[in-house]
């Protein structure tokens, strides 16, 4: 029986691994004999038994193999009942490889069998290889086998010794047919490659009349198993990645154009079905079961790191996390403990590129920072080569014209498709922009169809995530106010959930902040969602509004909004309290903020209790919320913070324990009490005027925006 790990390559669909050449089981027995014959009968059957036939591609190599291996299930039957004890031991020295051998072919042929068929193609050559190395390792092992110390006939001796020359003259056999269907296969890239498109009928001849593949179902097939091979593929193999991202390019486009966009065995409702379980990106990867390699995660954020950079003690963070670590004083490596020996950060590229191709064969988003360092020759190669390019132009524009003329149903099929091409790359985003999908798309936000509606705004979502694109969806004319629509009017929850995460999205650039606060309803669907949603839609809202909050014009439309109350009540709320904060200390730094804030009743208690039992940065967020409460709002705000018991040691807390900000902000809060009346009253026993007075970091007020308030780090895409 094969090792897991040995199954785990065949499930997974990749090259035979180490194990495949080592021996799985206990041959030390006597059941050697009907080990060997079980293993080459299963072979044999496996084409000889009803309905079997050799593969389309390979199939003249796996034919000759097994009526080699049929001769050798000959010699094995020769051996009849025979005790174990009366085999020499050369003979089961012999035996034993054979073992091997026949282990090792049945490997290769489960390989052939679950490849796709345009990957065998490409590997034409290597596989054959493969084969002629079986044969030369046959005739090896028939030159050295005992067949003098066996007993038999001379029929059978005649069969070994014809099967033993025949493998010791065997050649290297490439298929012509094969390869030049290999050949035709790189012709259709090149042609994308020069800037032509292939003609349909050609394209329908090759993929269809040729390999077979004929409908939707095998070609998503065909698309996955490369892209699979993405993923798992290892710089010194051809084709390249670049290359065989070119392939899955070249069959989104065949599919499409040959199969068009009807929508086959129900996919769409099967869909729907599955993103009633969707939930926060963790959770939809589990429910997917897939899982993130834990070397992809910061250390620091515990998210999918989108800038890593290495520092002195050989460990991978997040660039802004752990750049922040250093600027708030820490001289540590945060996973090791270590001394850092310098606090020089160089960029992970190797790991940034391994991430990419992961991210692309599961569909997870990932978008670096513009600026990151792409120099390396790993990344240069992933990047999309102008075949890729041109194909995912042709893709774009045959959805584009679905979504414009097609049926209704063909253009659910179209949304959902742009929805899949946007969620990874900027250049599929910025293809399908360019070929004119906003203005489609934003007509579907007001369908009646849930499902068009819900991918329609998940595709405007996954496009607005390119910077370029963001500006495309404000200058549609009514595309903003249609997705506020969908954010209070949707059919779905997960409709309105990713319309408070476009306008998060879009929110991101400053220009466009107010002008989406003004949209009327904007505002007070995101307060709503953030009391009312579910724990995604309840994140997507407070970054929404965190990001509203930053622009000094929008506090009277979150005011009169119901915004300022959400905040409040989201400050309890484990996973928003943070953002909540956050948007509560900018939006204070105005005087009508703080005296809408000191109505609610909850407000400083809220905050005071984050300092007490929240996270660093949310501590950071509370205590920057009330020093501009105080400055903002006078006497009777300060003095009603003042009364909060225990707020004394909650500073002092922060004042020796908290970050760099946290303790500035904290020193600054503490000041501001002294200098009311009665401050010795409440401070001047417990230590803070001796820590205000060591201290000396700056009095004046900070003017910077990161300097009062801890930014999210990373934008949260659901991957519907």
């Amino acid at each position: 029986m094969a090792s897991a790990a040995i199954f785990s390559s065949l499930r997974r669909r990749r090259s035979p691994t180490l194990e495949a050449f080592l021996a799985p089981v206990d041959l030390s027995s006597g059941a050697v004999l009907e080990t060997l014959r079980a293993i080459s009968t299963e072979l044999v059957s496996s084409f000889s038994g009803k309905g079997r036939t050799a593969p389309s591609f390979q199939g003249k190599n796996c034919r000759s193999l097994i009526q080699k291996i049929q001769v050798i299930s000959v010699l094995l039957d020769a051996f009849g009942d025979v005790e174990f004890s009366k085999i020499a031991p050369t003979v089961f020295l012999c035996l034993k490889e054979l073992y091997l051998l026949l282990y090792r072919s049945k490997i290769l042929i489960d390989y052939i069998k679950g490849s796709s068929k345009l990957w065998l193609l490409l590997q034409n050559q290597s596989i054959s290889g493969h084969f002629h190395d079986m044969n030369q390792e046959i005739s090896t092992l028939l030159d050295v086998f005992p067949l003098t110390e066996i007993n038999l006939s001379e029929d059978v001796k005649e069969q070994v010794e014809l099967l033993r020359i025949q493998s010791r003259k065997s050649k290297l056999l490439i298929d012509k047919h094969d390869d030049l269907l290999r050949l035709k296969l790189y012709y259709f890239l090149n042609e994308f490659e020069n800037g032509r498109i292939p003609e349909r009928n050609e394209l329908y001849t090759f993929f269809v009349e040729k390999l077979g593949i004929c409908n939707v179902k095998s070609c998503r097939t065909e698309i996955e198993f490369l892209e699979e091979q993405i993923v798992n593929h290892d710089g010194d193999i051809e084709p390249t990645v670049s290359i065989l991202n070119g392939f899955v390019a070249l069959m989104r486009y065949c599919r499409f154009l040959l199969f068009r966009f009807e929508d086959e065995d129900g996919e769409l409702g099967k869909w729907k079905r599955r993103t009633t379980k969707r939930g926060l990106i963790t959770q939809e990867i589990a429910d997917t079961f897939i899982t993130i390699p834990k070397d992809f995660f910061c250390p620091i954020t515990l998210e999918l790191i989108q800038d890593p950079v290495i520092v002195s003690t050989g460990q991978t963070y997040e660039r802004a996390s752990i750049a922040r670590w250093i600027e708030e004083g820490h001289c540590t490596c945060p996973k090791t403990g270590q001394m850092l020996v310098h606090t020089k950060l160089v960029p992970n590229r190797a790991l940034r590129n391994l991430i990419l191709q992961w991210c692309t064969a599961n569909g997870i988003p990932y978008d670096p920072p513009e600026n990151a360092d792409y120099s390396s020759e790993s990344a240069v190669s992933a990047w999309p080569s102008k075949a890729t390019i041109e194909a995912t132009k042709a893709t774009a524009n045959l959805l584009v014209e679905q979504l414009e003329n097609g049926t209704p149903r063909a253009k659910t099929v179209a949304a959902r498709e742009i929805r899949l091409l946007a969620k990874t790359g900027k250049q599929n985003r910025a293809c399908i922009a360019e070929a004119g999908a906003i203005p489609l798309l934003k007509r579907l936000l007001s369908s009646s169809d849930a499902c068009a509606q819900e991918n329609s705004v998940t595709a405007m979502l996954n496009l607005s995530i390119y910077d370029k694109n963001k500006s495309k969806i404000m200058d549609v004319e009514g595309c903003l106010r249609a997705v506020v629509d969908v954010l209070r009017y949707g059919h779905t929850t997960e409709a309105r959930e990713n319309a408070a995460a476009t306008l998060f999205s879009l929110s991101a650039v400053h220009d466009y902040k107010k002008q989406i606060a003004q949209e009327d309803g904007a505002v007070k669907a995101l307060a709503r969602l953030l009391r009312e949603g579910t724990p995604r839609g309840k994140k997507d809202a407070v970054t929404a509004l965190f990001n509203l909050s930053t622009h000094i014009e929008n506090v009277a439309r979150m005011m009169e909004s119901g915004a300022i109350t959400a905040l409040v009540g989201a400050l309890g709320c484990e996973g928003v309290s943070e953002e909540a904060a956050g948007a509560l200390a900018l939006i204070v730094r105005q005087p009508m903020g703080a005296e809408a804030v000191g109505r609610e009743e909850m407000a400083v208690a809220g905050l005071t209790g984050m300092m007490r039992c929240g996270t660093p940065r949310g501590k950071e967020n509370a205590v920057a919320a009330l020093l501009e409460f105080c400055r903002s709002g006078g006497a009777a705000a300060t003095e009603r913070v003042v009364q909060v018991p225990a707020l004394a040691s909650l500073l002092q807390s922060l004042l020796f324990t908290g970050t760099k900000r946290a303790r500035r902000k904290a020193l600054s809060l503490a000041r501001v009490f002294q200098r009311r009346e009665n401050a010795s009253l409440h401070f001047g026993g417990l230590g803070v005027g001796y820590a205000v007075a060591g201290n000396s970091a700056p009095r004046d007020r900070d003017t910077s925006f990161g300097g009062d308030v801890a930014l999210p780090v990373s934008i949260s895409v659901p991957v519907l």
